[in-house]
């Protein structure tokens, strides 16, 4: 509705610009990390200076810093992203943290300070900074800014700029009313009623009666060559090197063994025991909990006069390996060959001292070697292959940098040379439009048509392991127009296609002129000397319009942009001709009695509006702190970081 009524009015309203309104800092911390921030670097001020803001600067290098952070965004949708293809974002990004420092500027000019105690809550809520118990502890919190590249103090600024945005932008834009004597005119229009008249002037009834002369298409095909080039062509010469040349590659019954020996974590049988464990920094009080819990109290009452819960000491099932890890070796070592109810310990490690009761022993079985085997040999056989295919990779490899050609590599690695027809570089045919190139070998296809005649060969990588193929060029046809004579049906047709469209064009223009004013559409045809299919009235009302968004017909589309008695031509989105509408009658709507319209009208206007006063009340602050913008600096810094010069 909106979009409709700012074509209409062609107002101010219809130019609003996005401002910033309440940056969320902390819940880009969260959603994507830092790297989704416009932060800047927030250091120390360098030497160059891209801008002056009040008693703030942007430098050279808060830029650079900011551009890598773009880089880095736009390399997660696009990993072959380089500076060069964010050109475009270097001023947004510099007038941003043009603004930022013009926010933190004002602030400071009247006395708006952020408390410490405030920004330490914007980092608490932060979940990159809690550890992993939920919690924000020293540790956790100076492994996010080591992560995150910052320091405590570029982290405070960051959050404290954000909050001054908060507090000082958001509240003067938000709450934007539209009062009734603005809203009522748009609703009106909205009710906007026109009549009118269209015809279609076809392109097919030019089309049917045009024969043009050996010399015309002759001529339209020498001013048109260009539409009727034959895109480069090649043979290309592809050895495959794929599972099929190793497939007589199996593991043998020592492979076989040997890993089932090596792997006996896997396949042998485990010890699982069910470990409670107190570590305690005192070894006498230690001494009392190991004493307690073998006179007969229970481990739980018994870890008790060390300040534990049960919470505290329960391990749950470990293995040997995995309480190690825990423990330590020398404490495992003990509880894995004490029996089930024994209280070992205190066993000083470097935690403290552990005291350490098995409440159970378990022993689950592992497979046998005759019952490994099966998967042993499959994987064994698998990785096998795939070392095979790669040693016979390396082999031609090697081969084609002694100086052998295709031929002469894939003959020594006993593989097979095939040759594909005449094709472009998507892998076509043009004379056998059935020919599909293999799929499998796109990457030999791409880098076929890279080589020049007396290039080398290459060894190009095959996706899901599929191994290697070697392509060299054979047969190059360049790109030329495509004969005449083998076109000649073509081009006769194209120059019939380009011709008619002239003649339906200028027949449109002519009506169009001749019926503007009292004359209607059909006499206007009559003037002409034109058969038309028929002249169809249309009546439509500018709400209707603005409810089918992008998909209104052209034609009704043009009704809503002539003036009364006005004509003008559309062209058919099919491309079938060309519409001849008239704007005959302009019915203005009344809006007065349609409160609920001028409602929507209001609400639909609130948003931009927001966005107005943000921006507004932004300019102001500028203005009040002054911004001055060092030009050169700018120019070369933008430059050095798209470029590189």
């Amino acid at each position: 509705m909106l979009t409709s009524l700012r074509k209409a009015s062609k107002s101010k309203i219809g130019t609003i610009v996005v401002a910033i309104v309440g940056l969320a800092i902390v819940a880009g911390f969260g959603a994507g990390g830092i790297a989704s921030l416009d932060l800047g670097s927030f250091t120390s001020m360098s030497a160059s200076t891209l801008a002056e803001v009040g008693s703030k600067e942007v430098t050279d290098r808060e830029m650079s810093a900011a551009m890598q952070r773009q880089l880095a965004r736009a390399r997660e949708q696009n990993p072959e992203a380089d500076y060069a293809s964010i050109a475009g974002d270097f001023a947004p990004l510099l007038d941003s943290l043009v603004d930022q420092r013009a926010i933190q500027a004002f602030a400071d000019k009247e006395g708006f300070v952020v408390s410490k105690r405030l920004i330490d809550a914007e980092i608490a809520n932060i979940p990159g900074v809690r550890g992993l118990n939920g919690k924000v502890s020293e540790q956790s919190y100076r492994a996010f800014l080591q992560q995150q590249r910052l320091t405590d103090a570029e982290l405070r600024d960051a959050i404290g700029g954000t909050i001054l945005q908060r507090l000082l932008i958001t509240p003067g834009a938000t709450g934007a009313k539209v009062p009734l004597g603005i809203a009522t005119p748009y609703a009106s229009m909205l009710l906007e009623v026109r009549e009118g008249e269209v015809t279609l002037v076809p392109i097919s009834q030019f089309a049917a009666t045009l024969n043009p002369t050996d010399a015309q298409i002759e001529q339209f095909y020498k001013t048109n060559t260009g539409r009727y080039l034959i895109p480069e062509r090649r043979v290309l010469k592809i050895a495959r090197i794929g599972p099929e040349q190793v497939a007589h590659v199996q593991a043998t019954d020592q492979e076989i063994a040997q890993y089932y020996n090596d792997h006996q974590d896997v396949y042998g049988s485990k010890d699982i025991r069910v470990i409670s464990q107190a570590v305690i920094p005192d070894q006498k009080v230690a001494n009392q909990v190991a004493a307690s819990a073998t006179g007969g109290a229970s481990f739980v009452d018994a870890v008790k006069l060390a300040g534990l819960s049960a919470a505290d000491i329960s391990v749950g099932p470990q293995t040997q390996k995995d309480f190690a890890d825990l423990a330590g070796d020398k404490v495992a070592a003990a509880a894995f060959s004490a029996p089930a109810g024994a209280v070992i310990g205190p066993i000083q490690s470097p935690l403290g001292w552990h005291v350490v009761k098995i409440e159970s022993v378990e022993t689950k079985g592992g497979k046998s070697l005759a019952a490994a085997r099966g998967e042993i040999a499959e994987k064994l056989t698998a990785e096998k292959r795939k070392t095979a295919l790669s040693d016979l990779g390396d082999k031609i490899q090697d081969a084609l940098d002694g100086g052998s050609n295709l031929d002469e590599a894939a003959k020594e690695a006993n593989v097979t040379v095939s040759a594909t027809p005449l094709v472009t570089a998507s892998g076509r045919s043009l004379s056998d439009p059935s020919y599909k190139f293999p799929a499998d070998l796109v990457p030999a296809l791409k880098s076929g048509f890279e080589l020049q005649p007396n290039d080398d060969p290459v060894v190009e990588q095959l996706a899901d392991d599929g191994g290697f193929a070697v392509v060299a060029p054979g047969q190059i046809v360049a790109s030329a127009p495509a004969p005449i004579a083998t076109i000649r049906d073509q081009v006769r047709q194209d120059w019939i296609q380009q011709e008619a469209n002239a003649r339906a064009r200028a027949l449109a223009d002519e009506i169009a002129k001749a019926a503007t004013g009292t004359t209607s559409l059909a006499d206007a045809a009559k003037k002409a000397n034109a058969s038309l299919p028929g002249v169809q009235p249309v009546k439509a009302r500018r709400l209707q319009i603005s409810q089918l968004g992008n998909k209104v017909p052209p034609p009704l589309a043009m009704l809503f942009t002539l003036g009364q008695g006005k004509a003008n031509v559309v062209a058919d989105q099919q491309g079938q001709g060309y519409f001849v509408v008239k704007a005959a009658k302009i019915i203005p709507g009344n809006a007065l009695n349609q409160p609920r319209l001028i409602g929507e009208v209001q609400k639909d206007f609130e948003d931009p509006m927001t966005q107005e006063f943000a921006q507004e009340l932004m300019t102001a602050i500028r203005k009040d702190v002054k911004v001055k913008r060092n030009e050169p600096a700018i120019i070369s810094a933008k430059q050095r970081m798209t470029t590189g010069g």
